[in-house]
């Protein structure tokens, strides 16, 4: 049987037309479409924001199979990132988010890498089961969250994977390939920012960055990019590391190839900076780091991008 990524997605913008009984002004209620993409009026740079993890529509299906509580489920996320990015499209780029949680459906990973030990039959023979992350737990369909925890009370089947795969992860794949396709035609090279939160690392403890960029050690963007959006946050006052610990996940080793005109630089910023990360709350300091994105965004914004092509 072939693998039915095989072939090329459209830009369509599905429906998740699943139910959802939680109240409407719930952060877990559902989203009507797998993802946001804001665009500016214009786009004036090469340049594309990406909010991969910061989901929290849950499916109330989803909820019900899940052997943790919501909250327990939203440690996952990257949560509010998208926000922290939200000054995008005013400064020319274009802001794409998943409105799906990581645990439900992992855009950054590959579609099919999954854990045979999570489904109550044989997987297809071209699915991946043998990745580090399957290993980990943390596949396209996590079976533990980040703090360890196993998700589900059941064994799921393949057709829920294939599904999820098919209605969340394809969409947003597809709308991201699209939009670096038509930065690079429009500008003659595009850089991607993937935008991630990260908590505090035991090894770092005591001295944690408060950013990490990650450039799959050089392979993904070009050094000069990387090294611009160093010297803006460190001219912030931030505390700025390179690859450690992430080096960047499945859309930035992907999509990064300079070769081609196309760079991906994958950016994590220090959740205790602004949200309380046991609550999954924003905490009043989350402004400031807004505006000095913001800053950096304008920054990004305004530089001399014919370095990439």
């Amino acid at each position: 049987m072939a693998c039915p990524m095989a072939g090329a997605c459209g830009l369509i913008r599905y429906r998740m037309d699943l139910p959802l009984d939680l109240p409407a002004a719930s952060p877990l209620a559902a989203a009507t479409e797998p993802y946001l993409l804001t665009r500016p009026a214009r786009q004036a740079v090469p340049l594309i924001f990406a909010s991969p993890h910061s989901g929290r529509a849950y499916p109330a299906h989803f909820i019900a199979a899940a052997r943790l509580d919501p909250l327990a489920l939203r440690r996952s996320e990257d949560g509010f990132v998208d926000e922290l990015f939200a000054a995008a499209p005013a400064h020319g780029a274009p802001l794409l988010a998943a409105t799906f949680p990581r645990v439900f459906c992992d855009v950054n990973r590959e579609p099919w890498e999954l854990d045979p030990g999570m489904f109550d039959g044989p997987l297809p023979a071209w699915v991946n089961t043998a990745s580090p992350r399957v290993g980990a737990g943390l596949g396209t369909i996590a079976r533990v969250v980040a703090t360890g925890e196993a998700v589900y009370r059941r064994k799921l089947t393949f057709a829920e994977a294939e599904d999820r795969i098919r209605r969340f992860w394809q969409p947003y794949h597809a709308a991201l390939a699209a939009l670096i396709a038509e930065t690079r035609d429009e500008f003659g090279a595009c850089l991607l920012i993937d935008c991630h939160s990260m908590p505090t690392h035991p090894a770092q403890a005591s001295n944690p960055p408060d950013f990490v960029l990650g450039d799959a050690h050089g392979t993904a963007c070009a050094p000069r990019a990387t090294r611009l959006a160093e010297e803006m946050l460190l001219d912030l006052g931030y505390r700025v590391r390179r690859n450690d610990p992430y080096a960047g996940g499945y859309v930035t080793r992907h999509y990064g190839r300079p070769r081609e005109g196309v760079h991906a630089l994958q950016i994590e910023v220090a959740r205790p900076l602004y949200m309380d990360e046991a609550r999954i709350e924003r905490l009043p300091r989350m402004a400031a780091l807004v505006e000095d994105l913001t800053r950096m965004i304008g920054a990004l914004a305004a530089a001399d991008w014919s370095m990439l092509r």
